[in-house]
């Protein structure tokens, strides 16, 4: 048992003797020489330009882009002006563009109309319905066509009505 110890102690001290030792030379000839033949330069940064500050103060300009102003920020001149506390109807969220006549029902002496939405829901409106985003009032229905009268917003942020016709869609178009 006193012979296994020391080929460990023997072992041990050799491999630590075969890792020391100034056996470098090559590696430090390489690095010395690493840096020769070579001619290279940095190029210096570039200048930073200096660009104009800008403040951007239109922050209380009403959007040109909404279909509707701010009521406390227009002066209306004229007494027409939509209901906007009305709760909406489900066809008040698409445009007109996009809505559809599809057909005729009459009950009674009463004529409904039938419109398709752009989601594929067709819906039942008659006289006094709202379609559109532009506060659309059906007038009248007939076979052919849903008369409405919209209440749009000019330029001169006065509102104004504008008549407006959704034509049957023919069947071929379907």
């Amino acid at each position: 048992m006193i012979r296994r110890p020391c080929y460990l102690w023997g072992v041990l001290f050799v491999m630590v003797s075969a890792c020391s030792g100034d056996s470098y030379s090559d590696l430090e000839e390489f690095v010395s020489n690493s840096g020769e033949g070579l001619q290279g330069k940095v190029e210096p940064l570039p200048e930073i330009k200096t660009f104009a500050r800008f403040n951007y103060e239109a922050f209380n300009v009403p959007d040109p882009f909404s279909a509707r102003k701010n009521n406390n920020q227009l002066q209306h001149h004229g007494t027409l002006q939509p209901d906007l506390k009305r709760r909406k109807e489900a066809l008040e969220s698409f445009p007109l563009e996009n809505l559809v006549m599809v057909g005729t029902l009459q009950r009674n002496k009463q004529i409904f109309a039938l419109v398709r939405a752009p989601d594929n829901t067709v819906y039942r409106v008659k006289a006094g319905n709202y379609l559109g985003q532009n506060f659309g009032l059906i007038t009248a229905i007939s076979e052919a066509e849903v008369k409405l009268k919209e209440i749009i917003q000019d330029s001169a942020n006065d509102w104004t009505e504008r008549l407006s016709t959704l034509m049957l869609q023919a069947q071929e178009q379907r």
